[in-house]
């Protein structure tokens, strides 16, 4: 099972996600039927890697957010037109 480490984000916004993007992390979010939203940030590069395996959009995920577990699969993934570079992701809970 693929590990992806997460933080939670406080702010939100085009400006703040621009931001995080310069800094070469990734604005996500962790949603599901009857369970509360929770805004991530992820580390890019780390995130990029993981994104290469077919497993990463097959199986099911372990998602790390301040040391709890959460099981997951990825809904959707923004990429930039013509870089490779992740904009957004959206993972759903199991």
């Amino acid at each position: 099972m693929l590990v992806i480490n997460a933080e939670i984000r406080e702010k939100k916004g085009k400006s703040f996600s621009r931001k995080l993007r310069f800094k070469n992390k990734l604005p996500g979010i962790l949603y599901g039927l009857n369970k509360h939203s929770i805004s991530l940030t992820l580390d890019h590069n780390s995130v990029f890697n993981l994104q290469k395996k077919i497993d990463f959009y097959n199986k099911t995920l372990l998602l790390l957010i301040n040391n709890r577990e959460y099981k997951v699969k990825v809904q959707s993934v923004q990429r930039h037109v013509f870089k490779l570079k992740l904009l957004h992701i959206d993972f759903l809970y199991i």
